[in-house]
């Protein structure tokens, strides 16, 4: 789709970029640096230069580019601490004792990807693993919750895991 006659493709990249990730990327940042919204605002807004900045690099055909406004948008909040941390502090750190810990930064991260993924699936398959995966249904449980014969159920399970696995593997996610 083309966009306001006379802009650029990096500056069209860049509305497509805000409208679609900055109110994601935002609610992120915001729980990363504790609240302070003034911070967050300028990290998002950080982000997305440094996507206009690169944008000849930016592999247009990837499927989202969320994980990777998210990696440098975690990359900038870590940055900022650490210059903070190596001249006197501006500021009590009490927002920065609640940045949350490496293994919930990767967790929140892979499940942006899972969630973003699963917006490729059917809605036949998207139900099946939702009733099944994430709310702990037997396939018995799911084929009586969405009507159907168990063996469809299990078919469509089977079918959605491996086009997720295809969705995911399209985002850089690989498995063992």
């Amino acid at each position: 789709m083309a966009g306001p006659v006379g802009l650029a493709p990096e500056d069209e990249l860049m509305r497509a970029l805000y409208h679609e990730h900055a109110g994601a990327l935002f609610a992120y940042v915001l729980r990363l640096v504790g609240g302070d919204r003034y911070l967050a605002e300028d990290v998002v807004q950080e982000t997305l230069l440094r996507a206009w900045k690169n944008a000849s690099r930016l592999d247009p055909a990837a499927r989202s580019l969320r994980p990777w406004l998210v990696t440098v948008a975690r990359r900038i909040v870590i940055d900022s601490h650490r210059s903070r941390q190596a001249r006197p502090p501006e500021a009590p750190p009490a927002a920065l004792e609640q940045l949350p810990a490496q293994d919930e930064l990767e967790r929140s991260l892979r499940l942006m990807t899972i969630s973003d993924a699963m917006h490729d699936l059917s809605a036949a398959h998207r139900q099946a693993l939702v009733e099944t995966y994430f709310r702990g249904r037997t396939v018995s449980e799911a084929a009586e919750e969405l009507g159907l014969p168990p063996g469809t159920v299990r078919s469509r399970v089977f079918y959605a895991l491996r086009a997720l696995r295809n969705a995911l593997e399209e985002r850089g996610v690989t498995t063992p």
